[in-house]
Formats: C-alpha cells, structure tokens, sequence
C-alpha cells in the first residue's frame, strides 16, 4: 500500500512545480507590468489571489516566484550532492587517513558559516542576486551530503559482498562507485527531498533581507518583505506568499517522509 504521506507530499509538490514550468510559458498577468489604479486589490474575479502595492497580479507572482525558488533550491541542492557526495564516499573509503580527516575539518569549518553568513559574504564580493544565493546554499549542502555519505558508507566497507570485491582485485574507487553508492542512493533521495525544502526555505530568507533574486523578479520572500509594513490593511499581500512557502516545504517534508518509509528496506520488512 502507498505511503499517504508520499502521495499527499507528491501532490503538494506537483502543484508548485507545475506552477513553475507553466509560468515559463504563460500567466494571466504581466509580473513587471504595474497598474496603480488597481493596487491592493482583494482576490476576485479578474484577479483570483488580489493585486500587490503596484497593482501587479499576486496569482501570477506566485507563479513566477514558484519558478525562481525551486529552481534556486534545485541547483543548489544539486551542488550540495554532486560535491558532497564524492567526497563523502573518498572520506569513508580512507577513513582515518590524512584526507578522511581534511575533508571532515572541512565541513565542520563550513558548518560554522550558515548560509545567510555565506550569502553576505558572497553578497559584499559580487553584489545580491539569485546565482549567488543558488552559491551560498549550494555551499552549506556540502557538508550535509559528505557527513551522509560516509556515515553510511562506513558500515558497508565492513559487509562480506566488499570483502569479497577487495579479494577480486577491485580498487577502493571503483567499490565505492559499483557496490557503496548504491547502497546509499536511497538515504541521498530522501535527504535530498529534505534538502530541497530547506533550500526553498533559504531562498526565501535570502531574498526576505535583499540578497536572493532581484526585482522585477518575484519571489516569494521578496513578496513577504514588501508586505510587512501592510499586513494591517492588505493582509493577503503576507499570508498568500508564506501560504506558497508552507504548503511547498510541507509537500516536500511529506514527501520525504514517505519515500523513506517506501526505500527503507527494514520499515518494508516490519510491515510485512
């Protein structure tokens, strides 16, 4: 039987994306046109979510901002796993050796940063935007997906089906690629989704203080921080924006949740 968790994740987060590859396409507004005469507009007919303090369409800012923070999260979450993984799996494979303990320094240095540090950092160098918050995300997912690695990888260098690969001849490299990493593609998947939700979660932070993407580009914590001096009289203009943030890192959240419940070889074996 299906996870509920996976199939009511699965369909939060099929809304959002496809919110997202519609809106490259079409919306039922212009997001940098602006249209005063009809600024703080409530949801209606025309406009189905009300209009922002430049009387710019929020349905098809949510679109458009759905765009930007997934693909921000996406990138920088793909950074985290194509850099932390290789070097978690090298760190498992030496472990105890000079560079199992260089690459381990290494994240906990990087952990002391958070990303909102890092996004400063990168900020004071080349100037806000969203290529350089996808960077300083990208950056604080190292480590998580290194520590995974080989917090996993390290109990299957000591299983029998390795034992026997070294005694064929086969180079810790090549064990690493063929026989450890897929034994450790499910907890990556799922710790990816995780990741994915605390990307968007980052991204909106990020953009929330200036230093994610950029007007005329939406984006959802963009839209947060321009509603925050009028949440008494517009209250949609915050509650539609951090309603979009909610449902996308609760839908990946439940996602996740379910795909560990569905891979996870010993919840399958206690069920049966």
């Amino acid at each position: 039987m299906k996870s509920r968790n996976l199939i009511i994740g699965a369909a939060l987060s099929a809304l959002f994306i496809a919110a997202a590859l519609i809106s490259f396409v079409w919306t039922p507004f212009d997001v940098t046109q602006m249209n005063i005469p009809a600024k703080l507009k409530t949801p209606n007919g025309t406009h189905w979510l009300g209009t922002d303090h430049f009387g710019r369409d929020i349905f098809s800012m949510i679109m458009v901002g759905a765009r930007t923070s997934i693909a921000v999260a996406l990138v920088a979450v793909g950074i985290g796993m194509g850099i932390g993984v290789p070097l978690g799996l090298a760190a498992a494979a030496r472990q105890g050796s000079l560079l199992d303990e260089v690459i381990m320094r290494g994240n906990d240095l990087v952990f002391a940063f958070p990303s909102l540090v890092i996004a400063i950092l990168i900020t004071a160098v080349f100037g806000p935007g969203a290529v350089n918050a996808i960077i300083a995300i990208g950056i604080f997912n190292i480590p998580v997906f290194a520590r995974l690695t080989r917090g996993a990888a390290l109990p299957l260098w000591q299983r029998e089906f390795i034992m026997a690969a070294r005694v064929a001849g086969k180079g810790k490299s090549r064990i690493s690629l063929e026989h450890i990493l897929p034994n450790v593609t499910n907890l990556l998947i799922v710790q990816g989704t995780i990741q994915f939700s605390l990307g968007i979660l980052a991204e909106a932070g990020l953009s929330y203080v200036g230093l994610g993407a950029q007007p005329p580009l939406p984006s959802w914590g963009r839209m947060l921080a321009d509603a925050q001096t009028m949440v008494s009289f517009a209250p949609h203009l915050a509650l539609i924006p951090g309603g979009a943030i909610i449902l996308t890192v609760l839908g990946l959240n439940l996602m996740g949740d379910g795909l560990r419940d569905l891979l996870d070889p010993r919840i399958r074996v206690d069920r049966t």
